[in-house]
C-alpha cells in the first residue's frame, strides 16, 4: 500500500516526467551530435525511426511535466507507451538487419532499409529536419565513415574512436561498429536501444499503476483512454505507413 501511494505521488509530480525527457532527448542528442556529427557514424533508416520514437516519448514527458494534471498525464502516458511500442519494433528490426549483415547474409536484412524513410502516419520528418531524420548510413553498418576533407582536422580524441588515417581507420574504438564493449563485440546499438525502451516502459508502467490506483472514477476512465488511444496510434500509424509503402510500390 505504501508503495502504491509513493508511485501515485511521484507520477503526479514533475520529477519522473522530467527524467523521461532528459533520458530520451539526451540519447537522441548524443546520437546526433556526438556519434553522427562528431564521430561520422551515419544513421540508417531504422536508426532515424528510433529517434522518432524517442522524440515522441520526450514530447509526452514535456507535456506532462509543464503542468502536471489528469489530462496532461493522460497525454504523457499515451505518447510514452506509444513511443515504447514502436521503439521495440524498430530496435528488433535493426538488430535483425545487423545480424544478417554481420553473418554474411545481407539479403536477409535489406527489407528494413530505404534511402527515403517512411514514418508512421507518413510524417515528412526527413524533409522538415533532414540532418536529424534522413538516413545517410548503410543498414547494419554503424562504423565511422570519415570524409577525406576531415582527415587532417581530426583531434586525438576523435582518432581514439574513429581511428587514424595511417591505420586506414581500422584502429579506432568504433572502427568495427558501435558496441557497448567494443573489444568483445558485446551488445550492438540496436540491443542497447531496446534495453533503453524496456527500462522506460517498465518505469512508465510503474507510474501508470500509481495513476490507476487512485480511488476515483476519473483515474479508471483515464487509464482506459490511455490504452485505447495508444493502440489507435500504434495501429493507425502503421496502417498509414503501410498504405504509403504500397502506393509507392504501385507508382501512385
Amino acid at each position: 500500500m505504501k508503495l502504491l501511494n509513493k508511485l501515485t505521488s511521484l507520477q503526479e509530480g514533475r520529477l519522473l516526467w522530467i527524467l523521461m525527457v532528459v533520458v530520451t532527448l539526451g540519447l537522441t542528442c548524443v546520437a546526433h551530435y556526438f556519434f553522427q556529427d562528431y564521430l561520422y557514424m551515419q544513421p540508417c533508416e531504422q536508426c532515424v525511426y528510433i529517434r522518432y520514437a524517442m522524440i515522441v516519448m520526450a514530447i509526452g514527458g514535456i507535456i506532462a511535466a509543464i503542468y502536471p494534471h489528469q489530462l496532461t498525464r493522460i497525454i504523457g502516458y499515451t505518447l510514452g507507451f506509444y513511443g515504447c511500442l514502436i521503439g521495440f519494433g524498430f530496435c528488433i528490426t535493426l538488430n535483425e538487419i545487423h545480424e544478417a549483415v554481420h553473418n554474411a547474409n545481407a539479403f536477409g536484412g535489406v527489407q528494413g532499409c530505404r534511402e527515403i524513410p517512411i514514418y508512421p502516419f507518413a510524417l515528412p520528418l526527413h524533409e522538415l529536419a533532414p540532418g536529424w531524420f534522413l538516413p545517410t548510413g548503410e543498414c547494419g553498418l554503424d562504423n565511422p565513415i570519415v570524409p577525406e576533407d576531415a582527415y587532417a582536422t581530426l583531434s586525438s580524441f576523435q582518432q581514439f574512436f574513429v581511428g587514424t588515417e595511417a591505420g586506414d581507420f581500422e584502429d579506432g574504438l568504433y572502427s568495427q561498429g558501435w558496441y557497448l564493449i567494443p573489444s568483445l563485440h558485446f551488445m550492438n546499438m540496436a540491443i542497447a536501444c531496446l534495453l533503453c525502451f524496456v527500462c522506460c516502459f517498465v518505469a512508465l508502467l510503474a507510474m501508470f499503476i500509481g495513476f490507476i490506483s487512485k480511488p476515483c472514477k476519473c483515474a479508471k476512465i483515464g487509464a482506459i483512454i490511455v490504452i485505447a488511444v495508444t493502440l489507435i496510434l500504434f495501429f493507425s500509424g502503421n496502417a498509414i505507413k503501410a498504405a504509403k509503402i504500397a502506393s509507392m510500390a504501385a507508382g501512385i
